[in-house]
């Protein structure tokens, strides 16, 4: 702050007739009283009072000014941008609520899913007799454990719940030992087998069994569908392991040999792991519904990804009958075959040049369909209802997917080079 002599300050306003006071900003506010001029003696008196009215005036108007209405006068924008300031800042802190972690749990994820599906995944291990080298008793054979597997369980019924898994899982054994997810082991019993499917079906005691899963109809899988394999890769020790995967590819055809014979099988492939130990677990897909029955998986160098499961709507039906009846019944021909271009020349010399696709007849059961209908060893089969067949698996397909017990097939065939049509009305065997 700046002071000026009263004098000066009067002559500079006489001399300008200019009068520059400062308006009081309230009426509340207290001014100085008017200096009159002195001598110079009384100068320095003067000047000192002049000093201590500025101060309390000063003093006065910090402590006045902020309970009066002059920011709302002269500043009116900084006034009510303070307010909204304030009321903005009162109403953030009304409405916005505490930063918290919400629950998976509200709902349903994947892993709840596949937590419940895999109370329904059993272990299976495969018992085979052995005889021991160093005896050559009857009695020195032992059980021994040859591999395990997978399997799933899918209905309880009375005392026994029911498991589906792999033919190859349970093929050859003695003993077949599974163990539920809660640790418990039990015994096994074989209900029935399909080789050729690769299928089969268990029972067990259901008092330890407390979830069942249900299937999913396969046919709605497509390319790029996600989906989840269970099961017990590499055995027991890593139990109901999870691999995620997605649909690579539906309906493929995949040559497999069997016990029964050589069999093209319809599979869904996938992407998701299939290690050894996994055979007869489940491929489920988001809605925890079992979609296929894993099976097999393609292993060799610089191949990955390429597992395969054996779709839902075909495991329910051969299921179905294997409950019934402990085996599936299929339409019976009754012959021994080779194909024919895995034999020798001398077997095909007479057929017309034209033919180099067939089947090769090697014998005949007498009181079977073939035997009634006519066949003869070295007959070549070309065809079956006019459709052709290039090998043993094409007529396998074509009897066993495409025809029933009863039907009367027309077969063409070969018989010294010359062309002749059988016909062969279809029966069961029994002992299948």
């Amino acid at each position: 702050m700046e002071f000026r002599d009263p004098n000066e300050i009067n002559q500079t306003q006489n001399d300008s007739n200019e009068v520059t006071r400062i308006q009081p900003e309230t009426e509340q506010m207290r001014t100085a009283p008017p200096v009159k001029s002195k001598p110079k003696k009384g100068f320095v008196k003067g000047f000192v009072s002049t000093v201590a009215a500025g101060v309390v005036g000063s003093a006065l108007t910090l402590a006045v000014l902020p309970h009066t209405d002059y920011f709302q006068n002269y500043y009116p924008a900084a006034a009510n941008q303070d307010t909204s300031s304030s009321q903005a800042a009162k109403s953030t802190t009304s409405t916005v609520r505490p930063v918290s972690t919400k629950s998976t749990s509200d709902s349903a994820s994947i892993a709840d899913t596949v937590e419940q599906v895999s109370k329904a995944i059993v272990g299976i291990v495969n018992y085979q007799q052995q005889n021991d080298p160093f005896f050559r008793s009857s009695n020195s054979s032992q059980s021994v454990e040859s591999g395990s597997g997978s399997g799933v369980l899918f209905q309880k019924k009375g005392d026994f719940a029911y498991i589906v898994t792999n033919n190859h899982v349970v093929e050859g054994a003695s003993k077949l030992e599974v163990s539920l997810y809660n640790g418990e082991k039990t015994t096994a019993e074989v209900v029935g087998t399909d080789a050729l499917t690769d299928l089969a079906v268990l029972k067990i005691d259901a008092k330890n069994v407390t979830t069942t899963v249900q299937f999913g109809d396969s046919s709605t899988l497509r390319p790029g569908d996600q989906v989840y394999a269970i099961g017990n890769p590499l055995g027991l020790e890593l139990s109901r392991t999870v691999t995620q995967g997605i649909v690579s590819a539906t309906n493929r055809s995949i040559p497999v040999s069997t016990s029964a014979g050589d069999w093209e099988t319809n599979v869904i492939q996938t992407d998701a792991a299939i290690n050894p130990g996994n055979s007869g677990g489940a491929l489920i897909n988001s809605q925890g519904l079992v979609v296929g029955i894993n099976s097999m998986k393609i292993s060799e160098n610089g191949v990955e990804g390429l597992g395969f499961a054996i779709p839902s709507n075909d495991v329910i039906p051969i299921v179905n009958q294997l409950i019934q009846n402990g085996k599936i019944v299929r339409p019976y021909l009754g012959v021994g075959l080779a194909d024919l271009d895995q034999v020798s020349q001398m077997y095909w010399q007479s057929l017309p040049e034209n033919i180099t696709k067939g089947v090769l007849v090697m014998n005949i059961d007498p009181n079977s369909a073939a035997g009634k209908a006519g066949f003869q060893p070295k007959d070549v089969i070309v065809s079956m209802n006019g459709t052709a067949i290039a090998n043993s698996s094409d007529l396998r397909k074509y009897l066993y997917s495409k025809v029933k017990v009863g039907d009367e097939i027309k077969f063409e065939i070969y018989r010294d080079g010359k062309q002749k049509t059988l016909t062969a009305k279809l029966t069961n065997n029994n002992s299948e």
